[in-house]
């Protein structure tokens, strides 16, 4: 059963326009009727991410993945179905009803619910132990880093004890929570001696969402010991790839901009000398999806990491997905100092802020740390060097832009401008000046049928994982039948009167061919993006959509006809009440 009434979901669905969504998050660029950008779902250079506003509906040639805005906004932002139709309504302007709640929504609710209260206990827990006797090696270290009440309240700071089960006991025996509940949290280690804390010795820095709710850990230990870092693992409640440190406060910064950095002492040293606009990952890399977060409130972000080369190595990661996904960056110079905590400690607030203020270009940034694999005195090297520098600078689509960043270059190496624009206008000419695909991944057609000799087009969907190999190539024909009622909707008066929706099995595919049946029986055409709204589950959803997607092709129309009538023929064959009926009477009915 829905959360919501259905009328709702599709309102909601129709009220936000996939382009204006997704272009929220990624760069898209039109080309013709649709739009391309780089996949958020995989690491890609060439744009092979496909949107599609007539159709409402998304692909990626790279990876995949298929469909439409809520399963967008679901796979991007980890969101439950419910979630995704609040978040979208909100943003639309829809009133939504009183949500009618499933049993399996109401649990999954509710052990979310516990997750986010034990959390909250153990950050209780953590900020009572440092502030008495048994935490004063980790309150002492904390103001060893200059760090006041005040900050060390702000961010919920902790300390978590030398025994390797205080938490535990406190949580099972104190809070009567079942270990059912507390495996899951990730904050303690379940074997054959038994169960232990994973978080000992350690100075406590809660993990918060936007809506201040704590959802994992981090902590730094006292000593040698190893990690220095440790954090949370993934929950039903924590992804590191979709979460920052201090969001949740920098997001209400009226700065216009966000500070990335690299640690949480990072973090809360800027916070602590006012720049609270500063935010880090989570003890891993960049994503895409970190930068489809920040994007929801800057258009604009420093990077601040470390000045060392593992700092530099990140910095060069980071400014392409950051540009990918619509925002400028631009590199904080730390030097002589490793990170922003060491600069403020040493320099202060003032000459902090003068950094910022002359943060680098982090296109300046990538050609100067390029330069550094270049001998600029011998002309051999020199040449490599400016011929890099022009297929970089080539790779911008706006004229004036590249003409900036010529003008840019030449001052700061010394070369006659005139030279690099012609190096960049043989690297746009070997380059190409194709910008993205042409065509459209969904067919469109919605004539007559091809079986009775219309032109077609024809698109192969996978199959089922499991079974045999029979069973499974009969899965793909039920999947590709209903493929061809969404691309050509004219074989559908043909195709019902030998094979009902029941006769494309159970689960998503049987679910699928009801939907478009109805579908096809109200208005004689598939709004496949509203088919999927019917789809709470994420993996549903995925698995539908790549039922539902349509691709160009070059087949003939007699090659459309047999593979259309050879795809109903065996799926007519493998329906249970018709298994042995001979084929004469369906070929030449269709014939």
């Amino acid at each position: 059963m829905p959360y919501y009434p259905e009328d709702v979901i599709e309102e909601v669905r129709a009220r936000n326009d996939i382009v204006d969504i997704i272009s929220g998050y990624i760069k898209l660029k039109k080309s013709g009727n649709s739009y391309f950008g780089l996949c958020p779902f995989h690491g890609e250079k060439t744009p092979s991410f496909h949107v599609m506003p007539d159709r409402q509906m998304y692909h990626c040639f790279g990876c995949g993945v298929s469909g439409n805005v809520y399963t967008f906004v679901m796979e991007y932002e980890n969101f439950t179905f419910r979630e995704a139709v609040e978040m979208l309504a909100e943003r639309a302007g829809v009133t939504l009803p009183k949500a009618e709640f499933s049993r399996e929504a109401r649990e999954a609710s509710e052990k979310k619910n516990t997750l986010l209260e034990i959390n909250r206990l153990a950050a209780n827990y953590y900020y009572y132990q440092l502030r008495n006797p048994q935490g004063k090696q980790g309150y002492e270290y904390l103001k060893r880093r200059k760090l006041t009440e005040e900050t060390m309240k702000r961010f919920g700071l902790g300390y978590a004890n030398k025994t390797s089960d205080d938490l535990y006991r406190y949580l099972k025996e104190k809070k009567g929570y079942g270990d059912g509940d507390l495996r899951e949290t990730g904050l303690f280690t379940y074997s054959e001696r038994g169960v232990h804390d994973k978080f000992w010795n350690r100075v406590m820095f809660p993990i918060m969402d936007i809506n201040n709710r704590v959802i994992g850990f981090g902590g730094r230990v006292m000593g040698d010991g190893k990690p220095k870092y440790l954090n949370s693992p993934e929950t039903k409640i924590f992804d590191k790839s979709r979460n920052l440190y201090a969001l949740n406060v920098a997001r209400l910064s009226r700065s216009g901009q966000l500070i990335l950095s690299e640690g949480y002492m990072d973090v809360i040293s800027m916070h602590q000398a006012g720049f609270t606009n500063a935010v880090a990952s989570l003890g891993t890399a960049l994503t895409q999806q970190h930068c489809a977060l920040m994007k929801r409130y800057t258009d604009s972000v420093i990077l601040s990491y470390d000045s060392d080369n593992a700092g530099v190595s990140a910095a060069m990661r980071a400014i392409p997905m950051l540009r990918s996904a619509g925002i400028t960056p631009r590199i904080l110079n730390l030097e002589p100092y490793k990170d922003p905590d060491e600069f403020i400690k040493a320099l202060g607030k003032e000459a902090f802020q003068e950094r910022l203020d002359k943060a680098e270009n982090a296109f300046l940034f990538e050609v100067r740390i390029s330069q550094r694999d270049y001998n600029l005195q011998d002309p051999d090297s020199r040449t490599q060097f400016f011929r890099e520098v022009a297929g970089r600078i080539a790779a911008f689509e706006l004229e004036m832009e590249r003409q900036n960043y010529i003008d840019a270059v030449a001052r700061e190496y010394m070369i006659d401008p005139r030279q690099l624009k012609e190096l960049v206008l043989k690297a746009l000419v070997l380059g190409g000046t194709s910008a993205g695909r042409t065509g459209t991944a969904y067919g469109g057609y919605t004539g007559s049928s091809p079986l009775q000799g219309s032109p077609a087009e024809r698109t192969a969907v996978p199959g089922s994982r499991s079974g045999s190999a029979r069973e499974q190539g009969e899965a793909a024909a039920r999947k590709l039948l209903i493929n061809y009622l969404v691309q050509y909707p004219g074989i559908y008066e043909t195709v019902r009167r030998y094979l009902s929706a029941d006769d494309y099995g159970d689960g998503v595919a049987g679910k699928t061919a009801a939907l478009v049946y109805s579908q096809l029986d109200a208005s004689g055409e598939v709004d496949a993006a509203a088919v999927l709204s019917r789809f709470e589950d994420l993996e549903d959803q995925q698995e539908a959509a790549q039922i539902l997607h349509t691709s160009e092709s070059t087949a003939s129309a007699a090659e459309s006809r047999k593979a259309i009538l050879e795809t109903l023929r065996r799926v007519y064959q493998a329906a249970p009440l018709r298994a042995g009926e001979g084929q004469d009477a369906l070929s030449a009915a269709i014939q």
